[in-house]
């Protein structure tokens, strides 16, 4: 049997004398695709947070293919193999698309920029960000601005530039948030086109009809607490994750 590729163990972050994240003891599934649900308030970012390294425990431990990371920074987090986006586009607005996933491409090859080399010394690391773009429906825009990009289109350059790093685990934070009704069916679209890439992804995202179609798993939080965990029609049929939606408590 496959060994998890993520493991919390009693994982528990307070802020104060709140407990946002309390004892969490999760295990991810290599290429699986894995949405965490629950109600407003539930802990799913802070959640997302920990496992990414942007926060740190209070206690409890986290595993990335049997070693232990809980300690490990954000950005050496990514190194490994761990890519993450944000609720809110992070992306350069000044450069072009393809600017911001050439980046991202040579700074996973570990190459940096030297002002005295041609540009195109550098053409192979343009061709490999062109190609995510493409894989993203993105090249038709590659040589404008960013900023420029409509909000759904910022998301998916964002996800193109988390590619760029090759992650093994992708985790996406509501990559829909802010998104016009229209503008949603092109990121469902992208996330199920990554699905078939035998990758783990994590989603956290609000829209269930989304997640019911998209995920092998749901992980449901209440309240910092890890309620339940199963397959969709699991999740939907658990009477403890319908008290936690329709009655905002955990039993």
């Amino acid at each position: 049997m496959a060994e998890p590729i993520i493991r919390t163990q009693d994982l528990t972050i307070m802020f104060g004398g709140h407990t946002a994240v309390d004892h969490v003891n999760l295990d991810i599934m290599p290429n699986k695709f894995v949405s965490i649900i629950g109600p407003n308030g539930a802990g799913k970012t802070t959640f997302f947070n920990l496992l990414s390294g942007q926060f740190f425990p209070t206690s409890g431990r986290i595993l990335f293919k049997g070693h232990d990371v809980t300690d490990i920074p954000a950005h050496l987090r990514t190194r490994l193999g761990m890519g993450r986006n944000f609720q809110i586009s992070n992306i350069f607005p000044d450069l072009t698309v393809l600017e911001n996933v050439r980046l991202a491409v040579q700074a996973r090859s570990g190459i940096h920029y030297q002002i005295l080399r041609h540009h195109r010394k550098y053409s192979r690391f343009s061709d490999q960000a062109m190609a995510l773009l493409e894989s993203v429906k993105l090249s038709g825009k590659a040589a404008q601005p960013s900023r420029f990009l409509a909000h759904g289109e910022k998301r998916k350059l964002e996800i193109a530039i988390i590619l760029a790093l090759e992650p093994e685990v992708l985790l996406l934070d509501e990559p829909t948030a802010g998104m016009a009704v229209e503008e949603v069916p092109a990121i469902l679209e992208l996330l199920a086109r990554l699905k078939t890439d035998k990758r783990t992804i994590l989603l956290v995202e609000h829209k269930i009809d989304m997640v019911m179609s998209l995920s092998d798993t749901l992980v449901v939080l209440a309240n910092g607490r890890l309620l339940a965990q199963g397959n969709p029609r699991q999740i939907m049929e658990n009477e403890q994750v319908q008290a936690a939606y329709l009655g905002g408590i955990a039993p």
